[in-house]
C-alpha cells in the first residue's frame, strides 16, 4: 500500500506542476473562476474546488496525507492527463479555456 501511494504521491507532482503560491494566486482571477463545470449549488466550479484542495495538498507533510487525500491525487493526474491529451480548441492557447481549466488543476500547460 505505502509503494501504491508513493507512486501516486509521484505521479500527482509530475502533473502538477504549479507551487501552491502560484495555484493560489490563478485562483483569484476571473480567468479561473470563468472555466469549468460548475457544481452543486455554489457556483464554484469542479476545477476551482479541487485546485483550492490542491493547495491545502501541497502543504501537506506525507505523514499527514490520508486515503482522501491520495484520491484526490489520482484524479488530478487523471484530469491532467486526459487534457492535455485534448489539447487546445484553437491556437492561441496562452489565453484559452482550456490552459486556464488546467491551471485550475494545478498545471500550467506554458510551464516547462
Amino acid at each position: 500500500m505505502a509503494d501504491d501511494q508513493k507512486q501516486i504521491r509521484d505521479e500527482f507532482h509530475d502533473a502538477v506542476n504549479m507551487t501552491a503560491k502560484e495555484l493560489e494566486k490563478f485562483l483569484q482571477t476571473d480567468e479561473s473562476k470563468e472555466v469549468g463545470q460548475k457544481s452543486g449549488g455554489s457556483g464554484e466550479s469542479t476545477g476551482h474546488e479541487s485546485g483550492r484542495r490542491i493547495v491545502e495538498l501541497l502543504g501537506t507533510k506525507v505523514a499527514d496525507l490520508t486515503d482522501d487525500d491520495h484520491q484526490h491525487m489520482q484524479k488530478v493526474t487523471g484530469y491532467v492527463k486526459r487534457h492535455l491529451a485534448q489539447g487546445p480548441s484553437k491556437n492561441d492557447v496562452e489565453d484559452s479555456k482550456w490552459r486556464y481549466s488546467l491551471m485550475n488543476w494545478g498545471h500550467d500547460p506554458l510551464k516547462d
